[in-house]
């Protein structure tokens, strides 16, 4: 393989040190008192940000071609509007009921 990836010590420690930072922003907006709506952005957008951070380091999807990179993506999109396809029937189903009280 021509092209190395940088894995130093370091480089995973400030990995380590980015995750850790915005989960405890996510901590703290937990515990605030935020609009509903609010809170829900701010927390997808987090993850959003941490789920970047984890497949560009961890998975090494900054350091590969950009349509490698938009494979994956695509995948993880389509894969999750399919759960979520599943999923909503039966939650939906379950709030008709009451089951949630």
């Amino acid at each position: 393989m021509t092209n190395e990836v940088p894995t130093t010590i370091r480089f995973y420690w400030m990995t380590w040190t980015m995750l850790l930072a915005l989960t405890l922003v996510m901590l703290v907006v937990d515990q605030s008192p935020l609009p509903r709506l609010l809170f829900v952005a701010v927390m997808l957008a987090a993850m959003l940000v941490k789920a970047a951070i984890i497949a560009g380091n961890f998975m090494h999807l900054r350091f590969e071609h950009r349509g490698i990179v938009w494979m994956v993506v695509i995948g993880l999109l389509v894969n999750g509007a399919i759960l979520f396809g599943l999923i909503v029937p039966d939650a939906l189903a379950i709030v008709e009921t009451g089951g949630f009280q």
